[in-house]
Parts: C-alpha cells; sequence; structure tokens
C-alpha cells in the first residue's frame, strides 16, 4: 500500500505516538484522536498530526475526526475493550470502506479478527528486541509471521555441519527457507554458499529450529 492514507489512530500513548511519527514520515495524513490534554499537548508540540482531544467512542469526537473520509483507523489505547469498540463504530460510521486495526492486550487474539480487519500486539516486538539484546551473539530473531514461525539472522558458526557448503547440499528440514544471502542483501538459492562468519536470514517452524541451528550453529 504505497498511496497516502487518511489515518486516524486512537491513542496517542506511547505506541500511538510512535505509530504516528513512522507515519507521518512516510507522507500519511494523521488525526490522532487523545483524552489526556498534556499528551495532546506533547504531540502537538511535535506537529505531526492534527490533534483531536476527547473520548473516540463517542460518535461526535470521530465526526470530528472526519471518520466518513478516513481509509484507516487503528484503536492503540491501553484497553483492547476501547480498541474495539471505536473500531465497530468507525466501521458503522464510515460505511464499511474503513480498515480498522486494534492493539490487544495479549499474544494471539484470531478471535478479535471477527470484529476488525487486523489485531496488532506491539509488546511482542519489545520483547523481541529486549530477548536479542539480552542474549546478543549469533542468533537474533527479526519478526514472526505467525504466532509461532519465527524469522531468525543466524551467523554461521565455523565447524558447523552446514559451514562452507551450498544450499542445494545441506540436508534442511522440511519447514525451513533460508532467505537470504549473506548479510540478507540477496535472495539465497541453491548456489548459495553458507559461510562461515556470515550472517543469513532464515525462517523457521519451532518443531525443526533446534535441528536448523543445530546445522548453522553446531
Amino acid at each position: 500500500m504505497t498511496q497516502d492514507l487518511n489515518v486516524i489512530i486512537v491513542g496517542g500513548g506511547r505506541v500511538g505516538f510512535q505509530t504516528t511519527a513512522i507515519l507521518a514520515d512516510r507522507g500519511h495524513d494523521i488525526t490522532v484522536v487523545e483524552r489526556d490534554p498534556e499528551v495532546c499537548d506533547a504531540i502537538a508540540d511535535e506537529y505531526v498530526a492534527t490533534i483531536i482531544q476527547g473520548d473516540a467512542t463517542d460518535p461526535a469526537i470521530l465526526e470530528q475526526a472526519d471518520v466518513e473520509r478516513a481509509d484507516v483507523i487503528a484503536g492503540l489505547t491501553a484497553s483492547t475493550g476501547v480498541n474495539l469498540a471505536v473500531c465497530l463504530e468507525a466501521k458503522e460510521m464510515n460505511g464499511g470502506g474503513i480498515r480498522t486495526i486494534a492493539r490487544v492486550e495479549r499474544l494471539g487474539g484470531e478471535e478479535y479478527t471477527r470484529f476488525v480487519d487486523d489485531v496488532v500486539f506491539p509488546e511482542r516486538a519489545g520483547a523481541r528486541m529486549a530477548a536479542n539484546e539480552i542474549v546478543g551473539g549469533d542468533v537474533e530473531s527479526i519478526s514472526d509471521v505467525t504466532e509461532t514461525l519465527d524469522i531468525m539472522q543466524v551467523r554461521v558458526a565455523d565447524g558447523a555441519p552446514a559451514a562452507g557448503k551450498r544450499l542445494a547440499d545441506v540436508n534442511f528440514p522440511t519447514g525451513t527457507l533460508v532467505v537470504s544471502d549473506d548479510d540478507g542483501e540477496r535472495i539465497a538459492g541453491p548456489e548459495t554458499t553458507l559461510d562461515p562468519g556470515k550472517r543469513y536470514v532464515v525462517a523457521v517452524e519451532p518443531d525443526v529450529a533446534d535441528e536448523v541451528m543445530n546445522l548453522l550453529r553446531g
């Protein structure tokens, strides 16, 4: 999706503000609805979005945010209930053409996609980064495509079973996909060599993760 979007962010706290700043940098038109006047003032000082102070569950506030013309609404408050409510309300007021995103309080939450187009659990991303920093070293989790499927960046260890071999010559288990060439600059192929000391992006299913790590790390 590359066109400029008209986005409503409900909740201007830590998650809402960072999301707003990123979207504004990408050229999208952002309106933030926030109840706390001090938070409103802080966001206004950054000049990244139009600010509306008020309760987004109030239809009059969403009307003020021009919900009928919005492309997306993201409920990013700390309350799953509030986030779901504003998304449902916006869908009704918009006529169904608006995309709805709700922040949820726990990992998973697929049951909520009955009511909204997508859910986000930002604490998961924060935890992943913290774990990477704590562990350090040669294996970093980059993202999870699903609740269990991991995409990692792995440095091939000297002496590992796969070190120095072409992908075509390594018997990776089903459920493994080496995505990148060395240092993530190209898409890997059968002729890609797993050089010791180089890092590769690998997608792996959890039940074969140990086997893959053994091949790459020894």
